[in-house]
């Protein structure tokens, strides 16, 4: 079989699984998140099943202390999160008010240009539309999602289906990933294996441990913030260190995040420069205490590269491109350091070294 007839297959085996996941995205969230947990929680059955257990009851045993774990956590995080959203909610308008007064100086450097009456009752005329139409839109999505049943079906499906997934995977994780094996070319298949055992690497060293990093992030965050006193700083510091799953991302959205509320909430550029000052800290404890300790100097996933891989699934197929963005990522970064090494080895690499 020549090189351009297997690069032809194997381009189109890409198309076809890029059409099937386009085809399908919208009913794919649940089956992804349970291959994913699937796939994070094998080890943990595998170590089971050395102690003696049975796969099915390991594989029981495992999902039910993760599901419970998952489920404490929400009721544990779920309310306060809800309360201080609620509360931000309600400050809005109070925010948007302290805003143009904060802004009121900057507008006077204009007032020679711009005739003020004018300028003042523009700007209150288009906050007033804006905000009543912000209200109102959110208020209408938020209304027609509720009332409609896709929000519904996307959640049972998520409650009932991902866990059923996760099972099923888990329980037939050996025999998957047999029948994967019998499926790779046989001229091929040393070095395939070897490839797959780079990937997989590479894959389940960064997410277990950027899932770690997030929630140490998370919970830094929102007890630092809670002390420096800066309100809905749980909401804040939570959702930066979720976010922090996608690098620089939850990091760079908190810091301005934050630093917008202290401003709003005081005037002391001390206490501005403390909130921004937490997530220096924590910034600094990530690159050089937190990350090297959970995710190790192996994972060889740049930063810039997940988040390039992330926006371009989202933007390709939506939340599910998001979810399987980091697999891709992994998995390109392995095929084109192969590529490199097989090119540096090759007659045009080392074509100068031949005529010496």
């Amino acid at each position: 079989m020549t090189i351009k007839t297997q690069l032809f297959f194997w381009l189109t085996c890409i198309g076809m699984l890029a059409l099937f996941v386009f085809l399908f995205n919208d009913v794919l969230a649940p089956f992804v998140i349970g291959i994913a947990v699937a796939y994070l929680l094998n080890p943990l059955v595998i170590s089971l099943e050395r102690l003696g257990l049975t796969r099915t009851l390991a594989t029981l045993l495992i999902l039910a202390i993760f599901v419970l774990l998952v489920f404490g956590m929400l009721l544990l995080v779920v309310p306060p999160l809800y309360r201080e959203l609620a509360q931000l909610a309600a400050s809005l308008p109070e925010y948007f008010q302290t805003l143009g007064e904060r802004l009121q100086p900057y507008l006077n450097s204009v007032e020679a240009e711009v005739d003020r009456a004018n300028l003042d009752q523009s700007i209150q005329d288009a906050v007033q539309n804006n905000l009543s139409n912000a209200f109102t839109f959110s208020s209408s999505v938020l209304g027609s999602l509720l009332s409609g049943g896709r929000a519904l079906v996307g959640f049972l499906s998520l409650l009932f289906i991902t866990p059923l997934v996760a099972f099923f995977m888990m329980r037939e994780w050996a025999s998957i990933t047999a029948a994967v094996d019998d499926l790779i070319p046989r001229h091929n298949h040393d070095k395939i294996k070897e490839l797959l055992g780079r990937i997989d690497g590479k894959i389940a060293g960064f997410i277990r441990g950027q899932l770690l990093v997030a929630l140490s992030l998370g919970l830094l965050y929102a007890l630092a913030l809670s002390i420096a006193g800066l309100e809905y700083g749980i909401l804040v510091g939570l959702l930066s260190g979720l976010l922090s799953i996608i690098p620089l991302f939850g990091s760079i959205l908190g810091l301005v995040t934050s630093v917008v509320l202290a401003w709003l909430q005081s005037s002391d550029l001390l206490f501005v420069a403390i909130v921004a000052f937490i997530f220096v800290v924590g910034q600094l404890l990530e690159g050089n205490v937190i990350s090297p300790k959970l995710l190790g100097g192996s994972v060889g996933l740049h930063p810039l590269w997940i988040l390039f891989s992330i926006m371009a699934g989202a933007s390709l197929f939506g939340i599910v491109g998001m979810m399987i963005s980091v697999p891709v990522a992994a998995t390109v970064g392995v095929l084109l350091q192969f590529a490199i090494e097989r090119y540096q080895d090759s007659p045009y690499y080392k074509a100068g070294d031949d005529k010496e």
